[in-house]
């Protein structure tokens, strides 16, 4: 068995992985990077990129039948080719990997190892059965995979998850969604606007990430408008039938409906990638679902005997499992397994303000902790409909609703929850308010052009700057 040593050994060449890779060699680090699967990131290959290219094709669609409402009429109804699309969704999506197959290319041979890696000790990884990498730090940036209950595989063939979606070479007639999370609203939506039959399904309630009860109820009833969203669906069965699938579930008045399709798509979870690790071989203290504790400051795992080299970051860490997240952990991570290889003190990393897009029409839009995380009886809320907003209406873009909350007792910007047309660009606005510790005060200073969506979002920073005044008036004349 070959032996390698190296200050800094990496596992996972994904998004953290490449992060934590660059980071250790720019602080001056020896480092390497192991990976068993293929090169290319899961937002290249089978997450961010090939679905928006889906989504982009659906919004293709939409527009078109949206244009007789301008005044502008086709010859007759668009036809959707579903072997040109699902083509061109393939070819670009290889063209994002090959941008992350061409900085792996750039590496040093003896730098990149390719096999599963398992852990031997805290310093010490096994790769496949043919070498053994010792390092004075290690990196764990394995990613995630998707998830599904064990009842689900019954459906053999007919069971996908996302993954194997871009690898259509057609469009199916019919698919079952079955969780409304982000994934599952991204692709139920896009597929239904590209001819597809869809119901999206799910259990508790759910609508993607939003947890502001104003918010939730507009975007199901928005939904709901278009496609088939049942975010608490009782399912009484799901069976092969033939070459489909059959779906019953409770319908009004007690009775139950039965519906038949292609496809199955599980859009229940992603799970980290830590299980077949050999994190037991390790000193590491894991939590509940046997990911290792960690601190997010600096990337660190938690050991059972003190100061642990290892670090953890991206998806592998099941703490924010997003893309701009996974690269800022990999950086944290990289850096300081760097700094402890060269005797150095670990530092605390820059750690943004939560932001998160769902790329749905409209648009969510979650800034801060959302709703969920604040304090009852702490904040006010300031609202905007979109409805009438003058852009939105232009655009025939008119359909959302915007809650932003501020702090009582300061003034301070808290975060939002939207449901909105661009909800995407005012999330970042928000965020970047968010970062800056901003009062609505000083949000409602910045400049608003006139017309754009963004008048929305001073509507509801004027009336939540009244309900704050409100407040500190009531507040004085009690004292």
């Amino acid at each position: 068995m070959k032996t390698v040593q190296v200050d800094v050994a990496v596992i996972g060449a994904g998004t953290a992985g490449l992060a934590a890779y660059r980071a250790a060699k720019a602080a001056g680090a020896g480092a390497a990077i192991i990976e068993g699967g293929d090169y290319g990131t899961t937002c290249a290959r089978v997450g961010c990129m090939p679905s928006k290219l889906l989504i982009a094709a659906a919004d293709a669609a939409h527009a078109v039948g949206k244009a007789p409402e301008f005044g502008i009429h086709l010859d007759g109804p668009a036809r959707i080719d579903g072997r040109k699309l699902m083509d061109r969704v393939r070819r670009e999506r290889e063209r994002f990997v090959g941008f992350a197959l061409r900085e792996v290319d750039e590496m040093p041979d003896a730098e990149r190892i390719r096999g599963h890696a398992r852990f031997v000790d805290d310093h010490t990884i096994a790769v496949a059965d043919h070498t053994r990498v010792t390092a004075k730090s290690i990196v764990i940036a394995t990613g995630s995979r998707a998830a599904y209950p064990d009842s689900f595989k019954a459906l053999g063939e007919h069971l996908i998850i996302s993954d194997d979606v871009f690898d259509w070479h057609d469009l199916p007639k019919a698919v079952a969604v079955i969780g409304p999370g982000i994934i599952g609203l991204e692709l139920g939506q896009a597929l239904h606007r590209l001819g597809v039959h869809v119901a999206v399904l799910g259990r508790g309630g759910r609508v993607g990430p939003i947890s502001d009860p104003e918010i939730r109820a507009y975007a199901l009833a928005t939904f709901n408008a278009e496609f088939t969203l049942e975010p608490d669906a009782q399912i009484a069965h799901m069976r092969r039938h033939g070459e489909r699938v059959a779906i019953g579930r409770a319908g009004p008045d007690a009775t139950q409906e039965i519906e038949y399709f292609d496809f199955v798509l599980a859009a229940t979870g992603r799970v980290p990638n830590v299980t077949d690790i050999g994190l037991d071989q390790t000193t590491l203290s894991l939590d509940s679902k046997g990911v290792p504790r960690f601190d997010p400051l600096t990337s660190r795992t938690v050991s059972a005997t003190g100061a642990s080299p290892i670090f953890i970051a991206g998806d592998a860490d099941n703490f924010i499992p997003l893309l701009h997240e996974a690269a800022d952990e990999g950086r944290i991570a990289g850096g300081n397994a760097a700094r402890l290889a060269l005797g150095e003190p670990v530092h605390r990393g820059l750690r943004r303000a939560p932001i998160g897009v769902v790329f749905t029409d409209p648009q969510i839009g979650i800034v801060g902790g959302g709703f969920h995380a604040l304090k009852p009886g702490s904040f006010a809320t300031g609202q905007a409909g979109f409805e009438d907003q003058g852009r939105a209406r232009i655009l025939l873009k008119n359909k959302g609703l915007l809650n932003v909350y501020a702090d009582y007792a300061s003034g301070r910007f808290l975060g939002a929850e939207m449901l909105a047309p661009a909800a995407e660009h005012l999330a970042h606005l928000l965020a970047w308010a968010l970062q800056n510790k901003m009062s609505v005060a000083q949000m409602l200073e910045m400049p608003f052009y006139h017309p754009v969506i963004e008048e929305g979002l001073r509507t509801a920073l004027h009336q939540l700057e009244r309900k704050l005044q409100s407040a500190q008036t009531a507040a004085g004349k009690a004292a």
